[in-house]
């Protein structure tokens, strides 16, 4: 990241612009880093300004504490306005929770799309995401990093061997020191549960998408946003999981941008 702006609570927050045109910003989801959706901007920077940002306790941002969502809400207010006043959204999965929150708040938003935001539509989903809150927060006021990293891996369905293997893996001390913002998408998500009412208040058209390869479950979830959103739209990915191919996601996103949020100016 090579530039930083200042939220609303004085925490500095790391970004990156790249491309020309009407700025688009991308949200990561959980455990991760801008870098992660870093790999879209190729696919959207000949049409507009692309902003890659390390979400607050992430990367080259800071962190203030206590947490609470409204200033991730906040961090995206200082970007937009780093930016040019205004910015189409883009987040996969609890960034994606973000994203529509940052919308339905008043932020001057063009459009918003998102990948596969993983509310609880099955059977039992409300009582599972409350047992995941509890566990999380005892591991993290524990200093249980490592066992947060797992209990969020499980929730993924991931398999108990690559857990294992993850854990041995060069890779667990970056993992273990994102562990603390486990607990900022947790609490992104609330409930778990779908948003009804604040779906309901997003003013800005919304393009939900899913893998047609992903679990049923997600791909209702994805439906669910545009079911209650007052202009949604949604698409599936032939082949795609949610590790979803940025060659496949990208030139969707562009198309979806222009047409939705047209293009034009710096």
């Amino acid at each position: 990241m090579d530039k930083k702006t200042i939220s609303g609570d004085g925490t500095p927050i790391a970004y990156r612009r790249t491309g020309r045109g009407p700025a688009v910003i991308l949200v990561s989801g959980a455990m991760s880093t801008g870098a992660t959706v870093a790999p879209l901007a190729p696919f959207l920077e000949d049409r507009f300004s692309v902003v890659v940002y390390d979400r607050r306790g992430r990367g080259e941002s800071g962190d203030t504490r206590p947490y609470a969502v409204a200033r991730e809400v906040e961090d995206l207010a200082a970007l937009i306005e780093a930016v040019g006043g205004q910015a189409a959204l883009y987040g996969i999965s609890s960034g994606g929770a973000l994203v529509l929150r940052a919308a339905a708040s008043g932020l001057p938003v063009r459009a918003a799309a998102v990948y596969e935001v993983p509310f609880a539509v099955y059977e039992g989903g409300a009582e599972e995401r409350a047992e995941y809150t509890e566990r999380l927060t005892e591991a993290l006021a524990e200093g249980r990093r490592g066992d947060a990293v797992e209990l969020f891996l499980r929730a993924t369905g991931l398999a108990e061997a690559m857990i294992q293997g993850a854990r041995r893996s060069p890779m667990w001390p970056g993992m273990e020191t994102l562990a603390p913002s486990l607990a900022y998408d947790d609490a992104v998500m609330g409930d778990g549960l779908v948003p009804e009412e604040l779906l309901a208040s997003v003013p800005v058209p919304v393009l939900s998408i899913a893998g047609d390869a992903s679990p049923d479950w997600m791909r209702r979830a994805a439906r669910a946003v545009t079911d209650h959103v007052p202009q949604g739209v949604y698409r599936e990915l032939a082949g795609q999981t949610h590790m979803v191919d940025p060659h496949e996601l990208g030139p969707v996103l562009a198309e979806f941008f222009s047409t939705a949020a047209p293009t034009g100016g710096d």
